[in-house]
């Protein structure tokens, strides 16, 4: 083998590598079974979450993981996989996969990594339960806001009294 093309997959190595560390989150996938229509539209969904989709060879991804100290993921590499990387939200891609997955049962989650941990399928099935980052906020802001309310129900009780005394 000629020195460019090692050099060439050392550099795929690295990329891959750098990709599993810079993930917040990253879900590996079985998607034999499903359609080029259906893989489309999976990516779509994940490109529109800000999920990257990739599919790397096993071999390479084997040398990934073990760069990034993720070995543990060796088992989940066989067979086609695609990998689902998202630097910014952690619970889109299993949401996205995992929900995918419920409609389209060709779709196989195999595991993932989770804020730099190795995450099971049932981890990663746990993750796409909560809520969304948004969803999150609003309840927040619905705990935050509910002080208020009951303060300026509490304001216009009396008030209202004031008036029905001085009417």
């Amino acid at each position: 083998m000629s020195s460019a093309i090692i050099d060439q997959k050392k550099k795929i190595v690295d990329e891959i590598s750098a990709k599993f560390s810079d993930s917040k989150s990253t879900v590996i996938v079985d998607y034999r079974g499903l359609n080029v229509a259906e893989v489309t539209e999976l990516r779509k969904k994940l490109r529109e979450a800000g999920v990257e989709i990739r599919v790397y060879k096993n071999t390479m991804t084997r040398r990934a993981v073990a760069k990034a100290e993720l070995s543990g993921l060796d088992e989940a590499l066989t067979g086609p996989n695609a990998i689902a990387f998202s630097n910014e939200d952690v619970v889109a891609p299993a949401k996205i996969i995992n929900d995918f997955a419920k409609d389209h049962e060709a779709l196989e989650i195999k595991a993932g990594v989770i804020e730099g941990n190795i995450a099971t399928v049932e981890d990663i099935k746990a993750l796409a339960e909560l809520p969304s980052r948004e969803g999150l906020l609003s309840m927040l802001l619905s705990v935050l806001q509910a002080p208020m309310r009951n303060f300026a129900l509490a304001t216009k009780a009396v008030a209202d009294q004031k008036e029905e005394q001085g009417a």
